[in-house]
């Protein structure tokens, strides 16, 4: 019983005990709990924020009031301690498709400025976190690595620059170190000269130094291999050279994921061999690194070993497209693979039939190979993909439904994102699209599908991006697209759709962001007066269709748009007012081809870009459009501006933009002396205006101008000296002006990139000069209806692209503009006698026109060798001499104008093998002789040989025999008007032949009956042979 009475007093002594325990760990627990920072290194976080530029005030409760710096936003203490652990500043980085919104939003976000070397005082730091944020280029600095406790370091995409510290290599307890970019299209501009400082982390299971540059860093490999706890190692794009691709294992028994891509080595040729060696691998990626081959022969480098792998990225390698790799990967590893990309790789049809087994697959990437077949079902289990991309292949003989078979025949397809653009897909969209419940994309873009887009497509409920633009697809817009309310992106552009669209369409569309429907036969007419949608777009292009005629007031709701395409859509009414201040963050603006009306207030468009107002009744005086502004391309051609262009051109704190279109306008005045500021102007058209006075000296300053188009004004005066600055014209557009003076010397020697140059219907004089010659890549050269003398030089055969030794790139004359091409304005051009008017197809002209001048002498025979040229007119001046006889070689000539000259002799005979010729004209000339027989001279009218002395067709006179006289007797023969010689000639002729037949049947009987038993049996040969043809 005291035993027993013990017992129960121990216990109920111990749980007293545990109690008092308990307690008094809970107090001391809320002590530690309630533990603030030290004084010392809230001092140096409130230096560190000094510092820094905070936009947004992210760090507004970094202050020194609040005395717990523990509590402050990013900051992490240890709890019993005080001391600062962490540091959480990362910014916001951008996702892979972004608005200029969120652009602006986030890098407000970041933070900007210095990085203090007062977090020195944090003597306890574990883990720094500046992520995604804009250090403006500064470098790394090296005081990071003293913070001897640091076992987190992420500095990745903050857009550092120069060489990375190899002082960071005295973080020996770092677990993870991330210093390049993740994100290809910002990059970061660091680089190091050597890796060997790396080799001291030898705790580290994380690195990413993608975008950072390696390619001075030989010893990476070396390294690399000196980090026995290394898990994941990241070198996307770092500029590696040396992939070892004979060394054949890995030191690292744990690396779990190896990216390598977008290198390209200089030894692309072998996949390395220890990569089939790092057995652990669960994540490869070799994408874009050329590789073509693997060992040979060497069953101990294959996928085969690589049994952990679950993730393999390899597009962009061609040693993929052989059967036996594909094999080899299906039966090794095939069932375990989760994501497989292997676009790029060549792979044919044949080749992927060897591909089998994956059964696990979840994300596949067949594009841009050469598939011409569906996709065999043995290759996986369809039912269980959530991706797939098999655009930019080739099927052109499949329909829609045949591709997807596979896919439509599952019970419950989990397919999320599907793919087949630009693979010459046909037929039509099924209705069973409808049973793909999970799709969240649909990407059917550049094919050659035909027929509805189906009505069941309204039944894809999650759906966020449907493109099916550039296809062939016709009827009405479904009324079940309004359905999707999840929609983002909808494209259908470049169809033959018909039809109304009305608010049914958008609906319950309240996620809709981008709408591009242009391209189609389409009216807008919501059916409510006063619509207003339920999203908010940021991108609209509806080009083409019939929005007007009055002006669609539903538009200035769209708030958030920051590019809006509305050309050629029928609009003809005044723009209201409320437009011009609707748009605040609109960078992108295309109303032209209509006929809309006003006047310009651009105010309320402080972000704009890129204006095109072309083509409209906008009238009035040009307004202060780009004073404060960032306006790059500037289109107002072809409107009803009037007054001078001084206030546009000179007020102070102008922002000039890189093209500028102000042709087809009413402006008048002299063209202001103030171009010295438009330093960026690349593209300038001021032509069909009534512009006076003469071309300003300043604009020789703006030492970039490509195009210069000032044709159809009043200028006056010479040429002057400073445009021969202007060495990176391509364009030189001056005709149909007043310009005087000699054609300086300076424009071959000075405007050697000149593509086009038009004097043309000025008041030129003098000679050309022989410095024109130094244009080697002219294409068109027009100096007609001036009042030039001399001869034709003969250097022109110097001319390299229009002689055929050169070719020109696919953008000549064209205006690359901020968000697409658009082609240099219209230059008319007399070719084949008449005046044509050249845009788009402008390039394609190749022509020489030297017509109505007072040009002397011999045509040069160096012109047949400008074998390219189209149209050559040389009429309406003083040349003499002959035609030259190789002019036949200029087989592409088309137009060819020597009327109105003095040449003389013959058409050569060369002419009929210009089979190209479709306007010939030789009137008005000394020429003589037959005209030469070809189906295209033939075919012309009489009026271009008329003025000559030319017989034979298509003239009305054929030409006589011309009978060679005898100068012996050429008295006797005239006198008496009989050619004795001949009939004497004639008469014993036949008397010799008569008597040398006839003589020696009469003597011998022998050859009397021969010769007629001959002539019996090639009768009965000849009845025999026609009996038996006609009795058929």
């Amino acid at each position: 019983m005291s035993a027993l009475s013990f017992s129960h007093f121990t216990s109920f002594y111990l749980c007293i005990l545990f109690g008092v325990v308990l307690f008094h760990s809970c107090l001391s627990i809320q002590t530690f709990s309630d533990a603030k920072c030290i004084k010392e290194e809230r001092q140096a976080l409130l230096q560190f924020k000094h510092h820094l530029i905070d936009e947004t005030d992210r760090l507004a409760s970094w202050v020194d009031e609040k005395n717990d710096c523990c509590k402050w936003a990013g900051i992490v203490c240890d709890n019993m301690t005080g001391h600062v652990h962490q540091i959480h500043l990362n910014g916001h980085c951008l996702p892979e498709s972004w608005t200029r919104n969120e652009f602006e939003e986030v890098s407000k976000q970041q933070l900007k400025g210095d990085l203090s070397p007062s977090l020195l005082g944090l003597k306890q730091l574990k883990h720094l976190d500046l992520s995604c944020n804009d250090f403006g280029s500064i470098q790394v600095p090296e005081f990071i690595g003293s913070l001897g406790n640091l076992r987190y370091l992420n500095l990745s995409s903050s857009k550092f620059d120069g060489i990375i510290p190899p002082q960071l290599g005295n973080l020996s307890d770092l677990h993870t170190l991330s210093l390049g970019s993740f994100q290809d299209w910002q990059g970061e501009n660091t680089r190091v000269m050597n890796m060997e400082w790396l080799s001291n982390l030898r705790l580290l299971r994380h690195l990413d130094m993608s975008t950072v540059d390696l390619s001075k860093a030989m010893d990476w490999f070396q390294v690399i291999n000196t980090l026995p706890s290394l898990a994941e190692l990241h070198l996307k794009n770092t500029y590696l050279l040396d992939v070892h691709p004979h060394v054949p294992t890995l030191n690292i028994t744990s690396l779990l994921l190896l990216d390598l891509s977008e290198n390209e080595f200089i030894d692309h040729s072998l996949v390395p061999q220890w990569i089939f060696c790092t057995t652990s691998l669960v994540s490869l990626d070799l994408s874009e690194c050329d590789f073509n081959g693997l060992i040979p022969s060497s069953s101990a480098h294959s996928f085969r070993n690589l049994t952990s792998l679950k993730w393999l990225h390899v597009s962009r390698n061609t040693f993929m497209n052989s059967s036996l790799v594909l094999k080899e990967l299906a039966s090794g590893i095939g069932s375990n693979l989760i994501s497989l990309d292997i676009s790029q790789c060549d792979i044919s049809s044949i080749a992927l039939d060897s591909l089998h087994n994956l059964t696990s697959i979840v994300s596949l990437d067949l594009s841009s190979n050469q598939l011409t077949d569906i996709i065999p079902k043995s290759l996986g289990n369809f039912c269980n993909l959530r991706d797939i991309d098999l655009s930019e292949n080739n099927f052109q003989n499949i329909g829609v439904t045949s591709l997807l078979e596979s896919l439509f025949e599952c019970k419950s397809p989990n397919l999320e994102s599907l793919s087949i653009s630009y693979s010459g897909l046909s037929g039509t969209i099924p209705d069973s699209i409808g049973r793909l419940s999970f799709l969240r994309t649909l990407k059917f873009y550049g094919n050659r599908i035909s027929g509805p887009i189906p009505f069941s497509i309204g039944l894809l409920s999650l759906l966020e991006v449907l493109d099916l633009s550039d296809n062939q697809l016709n009827g009405s817009l479904p009324s079940s697209l309004g359905q999707l309310s999840k929609l983002e992106v909808l494209r259908f552009s470049s169809n033959f759709l018909t039809g109304v669209v009305t608010e049914t369409h958008f609906v319950k569309l309240v996620h809709l962001k981008y709408l591009y429907g242009d391209e189609n036969n389409l009216i807008l007419r919501p059916r409510v007066a006063n619509w207003i949608p339920p999203f908010q777009l940021v991108i609209l292009s509806l080009n083409s269709w019939v929005l007007g005629p009055q002006f669609p007031s539903w538009l200035i709701s769209q708030r958030d748009l920051e590019t809006l395409y509305i050309s050629n859509t029928n609009i003809s009414s005044l723009i209201p007012e409320s437009f011009w201040r609707s748009f605040p963050n609109l960078y992108y603006l295309d109303m032209s081809k209509n006929q809309m009306q006003g006047t310009l207030n651009l105010s309320g468009f402080p972000a704009l870009v890129s204006l095109y107002l072309s083509s409209n009744r906008f009238g009035g005086k040009l307004p202060d459009i780009l004073n404060g502004s960032i306006i790059v391309d500037l289109d107002l051609s072809d409107n009803l501006f009037v007054g001078s262009l001084h206030h546009l051109m000179c007020s102070d704190g102008v922002k000039t933009p890189r093209m500028l279109n102000l042709g087809n306008n009413s402006l008048s005045g002299v063209i202001p002396e103030c171009w010295e500021k438009w330093q960026s102007l690349q593209y300038l058209i001021l032509e069909n205006n009534n512009f006076s006075g003469g071309i300003p000296r300043t604009l020789g300053r703006v030492g970039y101008i490509h195009i210069l188009n000032m044709r159809g004004n009043k200028l006056e005066g010479k040429l002057p000296a400073s445009l021969m600055n202007l060495t990176q014209l391509e364009i030189l557009e001056l005709s149909g002006n007043k310009l005087a003076g000699s054609i300086p010397s300076w424009v071959g020697t000075k405007l050697s990139s000149l593509g086009l140059l038009n004097l043309r219907s000025n008041k030129f004089v003098g000679k050309i000069p022989h410095e024109v010659c130094y244009l080697t890549h002219i294409l068109i050269l027009d100096l007609s209806n001036n009042q030039l003398m001399g001869d034709i030089p003969k250097c022109f055969n110097n001319f390299s692209v229009l002689s055929g030794k050169e070719t020109m790139s696919n953008d000549q004359f064209s205006i690359l503009t901020f968000d697409k091409t658009v082609f240099f304005s219209s230059v008319p051009l007399v070719m084949k006698g008449h005046e044509y008017t050249y845009n788009s197809i402008l390039k394609l002209v190749r022509l020489l026109d030297l017509s109505n001048n007072k040009l002397v002498g011999h045509i040069p025979s160096e012109l047949t060798t400008l074998i390219m040229l189209q149209s050559l007119n040389l009429s309406r001046n003083h040349l003499t001499g002959k035609i030259p006889e190789k002019i036949g070689n200029l087989k592409e000539l088309e137009s060819f104008d020597l009327s109105l000259n003095k040449l003389s002799g013959e058409l050569p005979m060369s002419l009929s093998s210009l089979n190209r010729l479709s306007s010939f004209n030789v009137s008005h000339n000394n020429l003589t002789g037959k005209i030469p027989s070809s189906t295209q001279l033939q075919s012309l009218n009489e009026s271009c040989f008329v003025g000559n002395k030319l017989c034979g067709d298509p003239l009305r006179d054929p030409c006589s025999r011309v009978e060679t006289p005898d100068t012996d007797h050429e008295e006797n023969d005239v006198s008496h008007g009989v050619d004795w010689g001949l009939i004497i000639s004639v008469v014993s002729g036949f008397i010799a032949g008569f008597w040398v037949i006839l003589a020696p049947l009469i003597v011998s009987r022998s050859w009397r009956i021969a010769y007629f038993r001959f002539l019996s049996e090639l009768g009965y040969m000849v009845y025999d042979v026609t009996h038996k043809m006609f009795s058929r």
